[in-house]
């Protein structure tokens, strides 16, 4: 991953549209200005020209960013062993439901799918498979990849499992299996906050005085939208105004995170919330060092901090603060069953097998002269399965598991993936 330069940013296209809706919105907007958490929300989220919903939105090795599930099947297979044990935690269900909330292009949804149906046939039959998401461009992608998909059943006439709806169409109360996301959180809009002056402000987005046509969005300082950003720090524990984070440190807020937590507990009735992302506890995320916070703009794998450039073309994310989500989530009745980092999550459900396995005496030196394509093909996964697990990039990642509704004998076993495995 790369930066930009000025000129570079300069030179990268923008969506004209998008952003004369943005400046609509301020314009009518009280004191014509809104803040960074609505412009962020308009910029990734607006129905018709945000970057989600347009197609914009590029993943993979060449876009604007990759997730694991793009370093082959073995991320979506290795969930797939977490989801059949907790199915088997849960007594065998039917229906076992599983809620993937943004799912990107639908890899990760197909290689679950496959491999359920390969080799967990038991789970397979009693799975309800249910897409989240947001955006109608990224809808129309999943629903094209899936008219595809073929699983290795006999007949293939059978329909999949599966079917997309809001979080919203969700009656309360009613799943019974695993609410998961894999990068969701982070992008949620955030608000972001300075302190000025010994005071907690809140930073406004509006538009610039220039006389040309040109509309150009600039940053104010005021004071904060709502009560909820001060309770927000009160909550994880952090005392921004303690003395020791000094004027002019900015970070972010993200409220929608706890929104989001309150509605998918709302509709699990029993089973588990997993939630993979990059971020770090609260005591970490507010470090005296992190004093520009963990906001980043990512276009064809290269990042820089200013969002107010290419609008529509460009992906803006932050961490995400895992000590909100567990404390909300005691709130709303979810029991914190453990946290870990996806490394070690991916190898205690198999990962470091599948890496023996590839160093196995079929795959020796010898063997591997005589089909150059094959090692080259060997060579490519382990490389993957490495990246999958390296702690300075995905394998760093945190993975969350809460759960709700459990009876005191299934809250005594421990998902796999918790478990710590062995040192390779």
């Amino acid at each position: 991953m790369s930066t930009f330069s000025n000129s570079d940013v300069a030179s990268l296209p923008d969506n004209q549209a998008l952003r004369n809706l943005i400046a609509a919105s301020i314009a009518t907007a009280p004191h014509q200005r809104i803040t960074f958490a609505e412009y962020m929300d308009l910029v990734l989220y607006h129905p018709e020209q945000g970057y989600y919903a347009t197609g914009a939105v590029n993943i993979g090795s060449g876009g604007d960013f990759f997730t694991s599930p793009h370093l082959g099947r073995d991320f979506g297979e290795l969930l797939s062993e977490q989801f059949a044990e907790m199915w088997d935690i849960l007594g065998r269900p039917t229906p076992f439901t599983l809620v993937e909330m943004g799912a990107g292009q639908g890899l990760v949804a197909a290689d679950i799918l496959r491999y359920l149906c390969r080799q967990h046939p038991d789970c397979f039959d009693a799975l309800e498979y249910i897409i989240i998401e947001k955006a109608a461009g990224l809808i129309a992608q999943q629903q094209q990849f899936f008219q595809r998909l073929r699983l290795p059943i006999k007949d293939n006439s059978q329909l999949l499992p599966l079917r997309w709806c809001s979080l919203e169409e969700i009656p309360e109360n009613s799943i019974i299996g695993c609410c998961f996301s894999n990068e969701l959180v982070d992008a949620f809009p955030v608000h972001q906050v300075v302190i000025e002056g010994g005071q907690l402000r809140e930073i406004y987005v509006t538009t610039s005085d220039a006389t040309d046509d040109e509309i150009n969005f600039v940053e104010i300082i005021d004071t904060l939208s709502t009560p909820r950003i001060k309770e927000y720090f009160d909550f994880v524990g952090i005392d921004l105004l303690s003395g020791a984070y000094p004027d002019g440190y900015r970070t972010e807020v993200n409220l929608a995170a706890l929104d989001w937590i309150e509605s998918v507990a709302k509709r699990l009735r029993r089973g588990f919330l997993l939630t993979i992302d990059y971020g770090y506890s609260a005591t970490r995320y507010y470090q005296l060092s992190r004093d520009r916070g963990t906001l980043q703009c990512y276009y064809r794998h290269r990042f820089h901090d200013n969002p107010y450039v290419y609008i529509g073309h460009q992906d803006i994310t932050a961490h995400v603060d895992f000590t909100a989500l567990e404390r909300q989530g005691e709130l709303c009745g979810l029991r914190k069953v453990g946290f870990t980092q996806q490394g070690l999550f991916l190898m205690a459900l198999g990962l470091g097998d599948r890496i023996s396995a590839l160093s196995s005496p079929n795959n020796t030196r010898t063997q591997a002269i005589a089909n150059r394509q094959e090692v080259m093909t060997i060579m490519q996964r382990r490389e993957a399965l490495h990246q999958l697990m390296n702690p300075m990039g995905l394998g760093g990642f945190g993975v969350l598991i809460q759960s709700k509704g459990l009876t005191a004998q299934e809250e005594q076993r421990m998902p796999k993936g918790l478990n710590i495995p062995p040192m390779p």
